[in-house]
């Protein structure tokens, strides 16, 4: 503890430019990055924790959707910096590029190596309060968009340590300014279950929820947590090795066919993969194949992705020098770990395949099996990838295509039924604008291995519209469209028809919503027609707002589908770039993601009954 002082905060340069772009420092000023300051706060408490210095987190959200972060670590230094002339802690809260993450003698494994967290976090702050306990002291500093406002001040004794932040973000910067409890609690359960033993709590004062996540199994219990809804194979294995990175690995097989892997870099989920993923996959791949040739249990050669049909698994590794690609830290970059994760893996798993036969052989003919189903669709699976690469004159015949054939200047439209697709073809932006209508309700991928989804003629139709193949063959330089767009009526059919498209795009080529290229269509709910003037409203909210703006002595149209519009409505509303509402996907926590698509589009009822027991009071716009 006594090496951790102000010599230890190390400073790269200022803080000016994070309120003229907040987005480059934490990717969004709605939802997604005004939940992002709370983990960049945590983040801080979580190193104090690979430290091996706190075992104690608490969340507070504040009716006014303030929030309190507190931890029983070390607590910022309080000392005088020796290069910047006040207090350490005035130097991390108020410039970029300032901390301890830099100092490997304070900390020897982090997640927030930038230096960026907790400064952007004042700087994108109405009022923010620190008040630090180290040294038999309790220490006190108030700042506002990132400017101090009051100096360091002493308040009492005490013998407590720690950290306590307290901030208001500022409705300057944010476009939401409510927090959402779950996403918060599932971000802290997943760090709990990270890093076990370490006790999270969370409070919600608006409501008087609370919950506290504690794991003494930590990634075994996060396994048994993703499974909870599946029929499994085998109790989740589980082994660990400290080397020159931290190993922790969790896997547990499953009677369906997709492949759950989350690999976690310092608690950064590596939604990308990289040098860890790749590492383990080798490894598992090999230890397999052995374990049948050795056995005689097949003359077949398993693929990769035979042995992960059906495979849940936790990847943690603590690394003290991670190279994450990209600013995004989503794909670990450091070449080496490959190599020493795929001998440990090989070592681990083959003791255990060796100790365990009857278990071993349970989980090979789980593999067989998706080695045979593999084998079926293998010419279908042919068919749609050398299509993909043909011209268009090989494309499917329902698509009326585009004739720009750049993808960044090309969007794809996927159409439910063929009314609305004669309408949006004939009102679409023929250069740009490539329509692919789709007949009836796609499959249910989550429910189908993969030759009865290669039998499909919609879904092979569209994976051939898009280009790119998909699983082990997708290559992202033969995506044809830049932007693809989902686009259905919106009642609870469209929204049905919504959720099985994005759950083919997350299971069978997730790198397209990682890239930014997925995207929903939001059409209006209602045209209100006052005298010649017509105004397209797209929520309840909005035609309240609207009628009162405009009084009354109007007609008012609720469409029922995008069939109804005729072609100029369709562009006026719904398709013309200048004017139209599109919702970009993207997946904020992949565990999340795969929970949910599990729970909605899975063989289990009854927790997808539950799921709309507990939210249907938040449904709008339903038609009864």
């Amino acid at each position: 503890m006594e090496d951790y002082k102000a010599q230890s905060i190390q400073v790269l340069k200022d803080l000016e430019a994070v309120r003229k772009r907040p987005s480059m420092y934490i990717g969004d000023t709605s939802s997604r990055g005004f939940h992002h300051l709370v983990y960049e706060v945590v983040d801080n408490s979580i190193d104090e924790v690979l430290a091996g210095f706190c075992n104690k987190i608490e969340v507070i959200i504040h009716n006014d959707n303030s929030i309190t972060v507190k931890d029983n670590g070390r607590g910022i230094p309080v000392d005088i910096h020796p290069e910047e002339n006040k207090p350490a802690v005035e130097v991390v809260l108020t410039m970029l590029h300032a901390g301890g993450k830099f100092d490997k003698s304070s900390y020897k494994v982090s997640g927030g190596l930038h230096g960026v967290g907790i400064s952007v976090v004042n700087a994108l702050s109405e009022h923010l309060t620190v008040k630090i306990k180290r040294d038999g002291k309790i220490y006190t500093q108030s700042y506002s968009k990132g400017k101090t406002i009051t100096p360091l001040t002493v308040e009492q004794d005490s013998n407590e340590r720690g950290t306590e932040i307290k901030f208001k973000p500022d409705k300057e910067i944010f476009e939401e300014l409510e927090y959402d409890y779950d996403i918060l609690a599932n971000r802290l359960r997943e760090l709990a279950y990270l890093n076990k033993n370490v006790e999270i709590i969370i409070k919600d004062e608006r409501d008087d929820k609370q919950e506290t996540f504690k794991y003494e199994k930590g990634i075994v219990e996060f396994v048994e947590f993703i499974n909870s809804n599946k029929k499994t194979l085998n109790d989740v294995i589980y082994f660990s090795k400290e080397n020159k990175v931290s190993l922790e690995i969790a896997m547990q097989y499953y009677e369906g066919y997709k492949e759950k892997i989350h690999s976690f870099v310092n608690n950064i989920n590596t939604i990308e993969g990289g040098t860890h993923d790749e590492g383990f996959r080798t490894a598992l791949t090999r230890v397999v194949n052995e374990y049948v040739r050795k056995n005689k249990l097949s003359d077949t050669k398993l693929t990769g992705e035979d042995v992960r049909e059906g495979l849940t698994v936790i990847i943690s590794v603590k690394v003290a020098e991670p190279q994450f690609e990209g600013q995004t830290k989503t794909k670990l970059g450091n070449s080496e770990v490959k190599g020493l994760i795929s001998k440990i893996v090989y070592d681990h798993l083959g003791s255990y395949f060796e100790e365990n036969p009857n278990i071993a052989k349970r989980i090979i003919g789980k593999i067989i099996g998706a080695a045979k189903a593999r084998e079926a669709a293998r010419k279908a699976r042919e068919l749609t990838r050398r299509k993909s690469v043909l011209e268009s004159a090989s494309l499917p015949g329902k698509l009326a295509d585009c004739q720009e054939k750049d993808p960044i200047k090309s969007e794809l439209f996927i159409v439910e039924g063929d009314s609305a697709g004669g309408s949006s073809i004939s009102g679409r932006d023929r250069k740009h604008q490539a329509i692919l209508p789709l007949k009836g309700k796609v499959l249910n991928v989550e429910k189908a291995r993969i030759d009865k989804v290669f039998k499909n003629n919609e879904i092979i139709s569209l994976i051939t519209a898009i280009g790119t193949g998909v699983n082990d063959e997708f290559n992202l330089s033969k995506l044809r469209y830049g932007k693809l767009i989902i686009m259905t009526d919106a009642d609870v059919d469209g929204s049905h028809i919504s959720t099985l498209l994005l759950t083919l795009f997350y299971r069978y080529v997730p790198k397209l919503i990682e890239n930014g290229n997925v995207y929903i269509a939001v059409p209006p709910l209602y045209k209100v027609k006052k005298g010649a003037k017509n105004y397209y409203v797209y929520s309840e909210e909005d035609l309240n707002s609207l009628l009162k703006d405009i009084g009354d002595k109007v007609i008012i149209t609720r469409f029922k589908g995008l069939g109804e519009m005729n072609p100029e409505q369709l562009w006026e509303t719904t398709m013309n770039p200048e004017t139209r509402k599109l919702k970009k996907i993207f997946i904020e926590d992949g565990v999340l993601a795969d929970q949910m698509f599990t729970m909605l589009m899975g063989d289990e009822v009854e927790p997808r009954r539950a799921f709309i027991m507990q939210h249907a009071k938040d449904a709008m716009n339903v038609d009864v």
